[in-house]
């Protein structure tokens, strides 16, 4: 099977491992892994601050850079999620609306693809500790995704994933949301961190960089003993074991 790679900018720029670590996964599931370098963004940054004509302009870039004729696989359930509802918006009745609606059938989030689409959820994984699942809020609301990346994790050796209160609960990130309300926004990544440990986590594991990036901050400042994974790097860590 081939499959294209979409790699958001977010991943990219500050956790590119998390991209080697998705094209890893998906090599050892028996995918041909397609990858268009001259990718950029989705257009979820302009598309949220409200900026539509310049989200269109990006996100008919990101239509031309993809196919009509593969999977599309991304290690982000935010981007992914943009292109399936929020392009909705942008192209519905336009020129691109076909290929737009061919596209957004097409592309599926990191966990989703395997559990749903290769019905693979065993990669042997290893990873020693006990960790909580934050559910992103584009990972639950928009891309409708939950019990997939509880699967996969369930199938790692070592790990105990335990329920934590309030977990379906935004971090407090939201993009822009995080720099326009900075007291509200470091609020939520306290409570959604003193929630994990609480439960004695050694781990806050998601499918989106995003969040992660959000929740490290908080750990970072306050130098707890918790760290920020994201799905995709547990799901490879310790295959150096096997």
């Amino acid at each position: 099977m081939k499959v294209e790679l979409f790699i958001p900018c977010f991943v990219d720029q500050v956790y590119p491992e998390t991209a080697f670590s998705t094209l890893k996964l998906l090599q050892k599931a028996g995918c041909e892994v397609i990858y268009n370098p001259k990718q950029t963004c989705c257009g979820q940054p302009a598309y949220n601050a409200g900026f539509w004509d310049e989200a269109k302009k990006v996100g008919l870039k990101f239509l031309d850079d993809f196919s009509e004729d593969h999977y599309i696989v991304s290690p982000s359930a935010s981007c992914t999620g943009m292109i399936k509802n929020g392009y909705d918006d942008l192209f519905t009745n336009t020129t691109v609306h076909n290929r737009c609606r061919n596209i957004q059938s097409n592309i599926y989030e990191l966990s989703d693809f395997l559990v749903n689409v290769l019905k693979k959820d065993y990669f042997g994984a290893e990873l020693v500790g006990t960790a909580v699942y934050h559910d992103s809020c584009a990972a639950l609301r928009e891309c409708k995704i939950k019990d997939e990346p509880r699967q996969l994790l369930a199938q790692v050796g070592g790990l105990e994933v335990v329920p934590m209160r309030d977990q379906e609960t935004c971090c407090g990130f939201g993009g822009t949301f995080a720099v326009k309300f900075e007291g509200i926004s470091a609020a939520m990544a306290e409570q959604k961190v003193q929630n994990a440990m609480a439960v004695k986590a050694d781990y806050i594991i998601s499918t989106d960089s995003s969040c992660l990036l959000q929740i490290q901050a908080y750990i970072d400042k306050h130098q707890l003993p918790v760290k920020t994974k994201h799905i995709a790097d547990v799901l490879t860590s310790g295959w150096a074991n096997i």
